[in-house]
């Protein structure tokens, strides 16, 4: 009998522990399930604004060669960054006139921290927010095979930025490889990887990283998808539900071509983001 109640409670310290190291893990990832919850129609309000201008706007836009977007698309936040006063100088600005939205700098800073916190240092920042006139200079001077027209680069919407080292070439630098493996925390994804340039119709740039926010970046990289792939899911599902770290998410896909109303919370936080195609992406942090 002792023998008995003895491998018992050997096994439920093992099952406690296995349990433990689970919600560690979870707590550094992002926990994905799908849902086809609906939110409380008594705690929604409608969205009063335009839905097919809504399309084109927020921080999940699909901008490439089949999806150009309008000046109206452009962040509002863009910033000098070499004008902060609280730029962390944990960082080198290639160009002193770089300009990038004030959300993404702010979340950049946070990220080089980290990353400090861990020996990684030499970063260096080489392009961010393009405008028009300068998207079309550079792709006058460099060409189709290397540059997009103005309109059709994500650098024309103030969420993408190219990040470099200033010890190595960015595949192997350290500070290229801590990026690709946290800067999801940050709500950042490498934008073009090495595998899925027949998706994004990119060549691999392990430089490009784009900010999407939480948790659509922890699912991205949970799942290993791509933005394009990332956006399809969403159209999808409907509706998503999402866990990172101590923070629940649920993520709702309206079809603008079809929804008449679109729900927000009346209360909590939450995001709206068309995707440039047809959708709108609402994602609410709960409670």
């Amino acid at each position: 009998m002792k023998k008995r109640w003895g491998f018992a409670m050997f096994a439920l310290l093992l099952v406690v522990m296995s349990s433990a190291i689970w919600l560690a893990h979870m707590n550094d990832t992002a926990g994905y399930t799908e849902s086809r919850q609906h939110e409380d129609e008594n705690d929604t309000v409608p969205f009063t604004g335009s839905i097919q201008e809504q399309v084109h706007k927020g921080d999940l836009l699909l901008v490439n060669n089949q999806y150009p977007i309008s000046r109206d698309s452009i962040k509002t936040d863009i910033v000098d960054v070499s004008k902060q006063e609280d730029r962390n100088p944990g960082f080198v600005l290639m160009d002193s006139k770089l300009m990038l939205s004030q959300k993404v700098l702010e979340q950049f800073q946070y990220m080089i921290a980290a990353a400090a916190e861990d020996g990684i240092h030499s970063f260096l920042m080489s392009s961010g927010y393009r405008d028009w006139d300068k998207q079309n200079e550079l792709y006058q001077q460099k060409g189709a095979d290397y540059a997009l027209p103005a309109g059709h680069s994500e650098h024309n919407l103030g969420l993408s930025l190219d990040i470099s080292s200033t010890v190595n070439v960015m595949e192997e630098a350290p500070e290229g490889k801590w990026l690709a493996e946290h800067s999801w925390k940050y709500g950042f994804i490498l934008r073009y990887p090495r595998d899925r340039s027949d998706i994004t119709g990119i060549q691999y740039e392990p430089w490009h990283f784009r900010y999407v926010g939480l948790p659509h970046s922890a699912i991205m990289y949970q799942k290993n998808l791509v933005l394009e792939q990332y956006l399809d899911l969403l159209q999808e599902k409907k509706d998503i539900d999402a866990t990172v770290g101590n923070d629940q998410y649920h993520i709702r896909y309206y079809d603008a071509t079809a929804a008449t109303t679109i729900l927000l919370p009346q209360h909590g936080d939450y995001d709206i983001s068309g995707d440039n195609k047809q959708g709108i992406i609402v994602t609410v942090r709960k409670q």
